[in-house]
């Protein structure tokens, strides 16, 4: 395949705008389907995992190979709803161009913001396509007007629709001036007539537009539109990949993905308007050897390719889904892993349409090709010749911003629920999984609730367990205000050999974050030195369990200063529980508190919704620390207890109506207020 004839596209927008049903016509219309599949019946060749046919709502990036008019297309179908767009972001670095699909309903939502910035991050020519313009209060130039408030961006309609909601029947290209005219099946097939003399003067207008934008681009058409020559369809066409490519405006399109009213239109627009490899800013690598950058230029022979993608199949093993940034890749061969420092046997590689693999030899820059049962590789490492050491810079995803504990309901199980967990966490970059060593829970990290229990069910169906998920308890710990000293004493007498210890001990804070000191102030052997380290043992153990509510107590420290012992009782598990005792005894009396995890909060919302997140910010005893003004917003920091985010991303989601996203992390530990205090000792002993 020549490289010139590649399009790499990402199709992406807010969940539910229509991107999988889109790429399900597209399929059917290339012949890589016999049937248009349906995300709503179940029937999708793209959303095929089961959770996601049973939610039916893509939770992975799917690519399908396409070929159409002599080129190779690549489509890249990615999640819309906010818990997966981290799969999203993850697969705009492996494409080229862009289809943003805009409701003609519902228009802009914060996800489509969301991937538009990623598009843009990634420096990716966009096409628009408004897609359900035959649903109840369709609405194309609404829908173009959201566009152009949401993005500050022209968007220049090269269609406009002839109806809409179930009047929807055609679409008027504005650069032929033709009408085309669907049949109510699903087919793709047109006729091609005269623009109704009702739609003329509005497509006159828009034609207008588009002629004066085309013109922008180039020197000599404007100076052949301000004499008032006719542009040629071809100097339309080459003016629109122009301005494409170089971002100076957005062609916007229209149709109906269930109807399939409009999908071969989008195939010649992504042919004609979206740049192949060759056109787009190459992929910068940075050389380890060297230091210095390596341009992946599509076609130089050196190798290089970046794993955007892992699926784990219970079958097949590990999918990797990689994009040639440069040189070829052939099966049967031998490729470099930079980030592993291994050398991976390449024995297969296929293109992919949905969930059907196809064979293929060789693969040039420019491609999207899948590879199985890599024995090192792993999503974002960088594959190359060895010659040249490269690695390409990884996206930076957000971090997971809920946890639940995650429970078998079978202990049986524990091994495969950790097993899983790994595995699954080897395709999916937005799981994290840890053991909080204080609360002994195993703690499963995602973006939002949706994420978390589509892990479970993935769980349920890859590797057969069932899982509980409950809320994590939050990491309190003790400390104390004062100091004190006191006495330990252990004596047991019951026939033949008894029990001693005695011990003398001091305790007293210490600055936050210190942790346990432990001090040896004996003179004179009151305490024999082999007896000291059980003496510390026992109190460090003690200190485990805390004085007011089981949690463990911190910053502190213990000076032994005096003892006795018995020459024939005392022992080292004598000087233990003497230790112990004397802990639990004076730590008592240091007016012991309780200390709370606080998080530092990095909150972005829209300006309508400022007040709104402040003002709940403080209803959880939050401390704003500074708001800045961004780009279509502000950005809040704020210190709150952990105790009161848990469950924040779906309030925070509903206070902005999805446009707010927050990061957190840990700060520090501070006291719990004294009303609080009293509740979770309550809480935590039944007293």
């Amino acid at each position: 395949m020549e490289i010139g004839r590649i399009r790499n596209v990402a199709f992406i927008s807010h969940g539910g705008a229509g991107k999988t049903s889109l790429a399900e016509a597209i399929l059917f219309n290339a012949g890589a389907v016999s049937r248009i599949g349906s995300v709503e019946n179940g029937t999708s060749f793209m959303d095929f995992d089961p959770v996601e046919i049973k939610r039916k709502l893509s939770i992975h990036s799917k690519v399908s190979s396409i070929e159409w008019s002599k080129h190779l297309i690549n489509i890249v179908d990615t999640p819309g709803y906010s818990n997966f767009l981290h799969e999203t972001k993850a697969a705009v670095t492996a494409v080229g161009g862009a289809v943003v699909i805009a409701s003609a309903i519902t228009g802009v939502k914060a996800e489509t913001q969301r991937v538009w910035q990623y598009a843009d991050e990634n420096d990716l020519a966009k096409i628009v396509f408004v897609n359900k313009m035959d649903k109840d209060r369709a609405d194309f130039f609404r829908a173009l007007g959201d566009i152009e408030k949401s993005f500050n961006v022209i968007p220049l309609p090269i269609f406009i629709p002839i109806g809409k909601e179930d009047d929807f029947k055609g679409i008027i290209d504005l650069v032929k001036m033709k009408a085309y005219i669907y049949p109510a099946e699903p087919t793709a097939q047109f006729r091609i007539e005269e623009i109704p003399a009702e739609y003329a003067a509005e497509a006159e207008r828009y034609r207008g537009k588009l002629l004066e934008a085309v013109s922008e681009t180039d020197d000599a058409l404007i100076e052949k539109f301000l004499e008032g020559e006719e542009l040629t369809d071809e100097e339309i066409e080459k003016g629109l990949r122009e301005g494409t490519i170089r971002k100076q405006f957005i062609p916007v399109l229209c149709g109906s993905a269930v109807k399939n009213i409009g999908s071969k239109l989008l195939l010649e627009a992504i042919i004609k308007y979206l740049p192949s490899p060759l056109e787009r800013e190459y992929k910068i690598a940075k050389n380890i050897d060297t230091g210095e950058d390596f341009v992946a230029v599509p076609d130089e022979a050196e190798f290089s390719a970046f794993v955007f993608k892992t699926f784990i199949d219970p079958f097949a093993g590990k999918l990797s889904l990689i994009r040639i940034f440069s040189g070829e890749m052939k099966s049967d061969s031998e490729v470099y892993n930079t980030e592993k420092e291994e050398k991976e046997r390449i024995a297969q590689l296929y293109l992919l349409q949905g969930k059907n693999h196809i064979k293929i030899d060789k693969a040039v820059a420019g491609q999207i090709v899948m590879v199985n049962k890599l024995k090192y590789t792993d999503t974002f490492d960088t594959l190359c010749s060895g010659r040249k050491k490269v690695v390409f810079p990884k996206p930076e995803l957000n971090e997971p911003v809920l946890a639940y504990s995650i429970v078998p309901k079978s202990k049986d199980d524990e091994d495969k629920v950790s097993s899983g967990l790994h595995r699954l966490m080897e395709e999916d970059m937005g799981i994290r999984v840890e053991r909080n060593e204080q609360t002994g829970q195993q703690l499963l990290k995602g973006m939002g609730q949706m994420h978390i229990e589509v892990v479970a069910e993935r769980l349920q169906n890859k590797f057969g367990v069932q899982v509980e998920l409950k809320t994590p308890k939050v990491p309190y710990m003790e400390t104390i205000r004062s100091k004190a000293k006191g006495q330990g004493k252990y004596k047991k007498q019951s026939g033949g050999r008894g029990q001693y210890g005695d011990v003398w001990i001091e305790i007293e804070p210490m600055p936050r974050g210190s942790g346990f000191e432990f001090a040896n102030n004996i003179v004179g052997g009151a305490v024999p030195k082999n007896y000291i380290p059980a003496v510390e043992k026992g109190i460090y153990e003690a200190s485990r369990e805390g004085i007011l509510a089981g949690f463990p107590l911190v910053d502190f420290r213990v000076s032994l200063y005096d003892g006795s012992y018995h020459s024939v009782d005392s022992s080292e598990m004598a000087f233990k529980i003497a230790g112990s005792m004397a802990f639990k005894k004076v730590a008592a009396e240091c007016k012991p508190v309780l200390l709370e995890p606080i998080m530092n909060l990095d909150v972005f919302v829209p300006d309508d919704t400022t007040g709104a997140v402040i003002g709940d910010l403080n209803s959880r005893r939050g401390r704003i620390a500074n708001v800045e003004p961004q780009a279509n917003g502000q950005h809040i920091r704020a210190e709150v207890p952990m105790a009161e985010v848990l469950a924040y991303a779906p309030d925070l989601r509903s206070m902005t109506g999805g446009h707010g996203i927050f990061t957190m992390e840990f700060s520090r530990y501070d006291e719990v207020p004294t009303h609080l205090m009293e509740k979770i000792i309550e809480e935590q002993t039944g007293a």
